[in-house]
């Protein structure tokens, strides 16, 4: 049976359960089931490898007693056990994180979780229908990353707010790129459900991992930060997949909502991809300097990002092309980013890298903190041979990226083997505050066309429905000073 399949029928089960409403929430009760099925095969490996192992939750909690026997509980019993003992009980889990960390990360887990669920035989069919996979062998874990890939491509399909899931190749690339090493702090301060967090994770291990030691040294280094419970529950359980045993660093909060004068982390690696085209509830804004205030929520992560980053740390940022057009606090915000850091390069993706979930154009923004730029590297990324336009069935390949890797050349000695080409150019900062730090900067090799593709006339339309939304986020964010101002007076 396919994964595809596997996931059809788990859903269709959900379907018939009154007490489940559209596919966020069967999402949202299926994470919750894998997280404990897979906390539980880690269990019996630690077992495995500890003498005396203590468990970090009560036996009778975890899944080998309660769901693992397919003629076990059911119905009714089934549905008080879970939402009277099993939920309360995993809220509420006596776990300080210096004693008892993968407590604590059960209890993080399961603080805003929620059983859906009506029918105790329904559930009973699900939980079977999960107890045909057995995580504890290799062979099947692969295939359960193979199911958290499809929840992901479900998710995707009900993204909102500006939550669009990086897909595979992009986050690849910008990891490979940044080169992540044993050792440094990396960080994903919107990490979703986890995607650039798993791949920095493996490009590491892959890389640099020699040693028991090293694996152990690894597992501290892997920070991030998810608002909300659904993601983090899959960031989460994402990370156990990947073999971190005690994934403490993936926080269920708002890496905004705290002021950025008092972040104290030095971080040496950053990858993500903010969201972008949403905006943050009222008063987050409070949390950062006056003159550099602004609701727009991936205009806030990129100061977050220059404030928090080590001299010498090194960010990779998925962002919309309304940052690099944009104008007002987005220009106070270019400006500081060239001061503060060597911005060397923004790689221009087509339309359509993000298909079906948005339009809007992208770029992938490289840059070092420690040095001001003195240039900026442009790369037009073409679509390849035969191809139009991406598509959920037909995505972005991390092979397409060759022609930039064989290009990037090495920062150490400032990108000295780079030429310019058909795809590439570069910019000096004195031209950047000449444009009044507009990146939007075209391709200088390539004469304009007019294109009268469907595809990329909507992406043009939500290009210019994106610059529309950022000046009223402007004209606002004016009004707002304005009449402060005045009522100051």
């Amino acid at each position: 049976m396919s994964i595809s399949s596997v996931i059809k029928s788990l859903q269709d089960i959900m379907r018939k359960d009154a007490g489940v409403d559209g596919d966020a929430q069967r999402l949202g009760q299926l994470s919750w089931l894998l997280f404990l099925k897979i906390f539980d095969a880690q269990e019996e490996a630690l077992e495995l490898e500890q003498d005396n192992y203590q468990y970090p939750i009560p036996l009778r909690y975890l899944w080998r007693t309660w769901a693992a026997n397919a003629e076990g509980i059911t119905g009714d019993a089934l549905l008080e056990f879970v939402n009277d003992d099993l939920f309360p009980a995993l809220k509420n889990l006596t776990a300080p994180i210096d004693k008892n960390p993968r407590g604590f990360v059960v209890r993080q887990a399961f603080s805003d979780a929620y059983n859906y669920m009506k029918n105790g035989t329904l559930l009973r069919q699900v939980i079977n229908k999960l107890n045909e996979i057995d995580f504890t062998s290799a062979s099947e874990r692969h295939l359960f990353g193979d199911i958290y890939e499809q929840i992901l491509k479900d998710l995707q399909s009900a993204g909102n707010a500006g939550e669009f899931y990086t897909p595979r190749a992009v986050t690849r690339f910008m990891v490979d790129r940044v080169d992540p090493k044993l050792g440094e702090s990396i960080m994903d301060p919107a990490c979703g459900t986890g995607g650039f967090l798993a791949c920095a994770f493996d490009h590491v291990k892959s890389n640099y991992v020699k040693s028991v030691a090293d694996h152990q040294t690894l597992q501290q280094q892997i920070h991030g930060v998810e608002k909300k419970q659904l993601p983090h529950l899959l960031a989460t359980t994402n990370m156990l997949l990947h073999g971190i045993e005690v994934p403490v660093q993936i926080r269920h909060d708002n890496t905004l909502n705290k002021p950025l004068s008092s972040w104290d982390e030095q971080l040496d690696v950053i990858v993500t991809n903010p969201p972008f085209g949403g905006t943050e509830e009222d008063g987050i804004e409070k949390n950062f300097p006056a003159e550099m205030q602004t609701r727009e929520t991936a205009d806030l992560f990129l100061q977050l990002i220059i404030e928090v980053l080590a001299k010498n740390g090194r960010a990779a940022v998925v962002l919309p092309d309304g940052t690099l057009f944009g104008e007002g606090v987005k220009t106070k915000i270019k400006k500081l980013l060239t001061e503060e850091c060597n911005l060397h390069t923004i790689v221009r993706l087509p339309n359509g890298v993000f298909n079906p979930y948005t339009g809007i154009k992208t770029n992938l923004l490289f840059f070092t903190k420690g040095q001001p730029t003195k240039e900026i590297w442009f790369y037009e990324h073409p679509y390849p041979a035969g191809v139009k336009n991406y598509s959920k069935t037909k995505p972005m390949k991390f092979d397409e990226f060759q022609a930039e890797i064989d290009w990037w050349g090495n920062e150490a000695d400032g990108f000295a083997s780079r030429v310019e080409n058909e795809q590439a150019w570069k910019v000096s900062i004195d031209e950047v505050i000449a444009r009044n730090f507009n990146l939007d900067i075209k391709n200088p090799h390539q004469a304009e066309t007019v294109s009268h593709d469907p595809d990329e006339l909507l992406a043009q339309y939500a290009q210019q429905q994106e610059a529309i939304q950022t000046l009223r986020h402007q004209l606002r964010d004016i009004l707002g000073a304005a009449l402060s101002g005045k009522g100051a007076n």
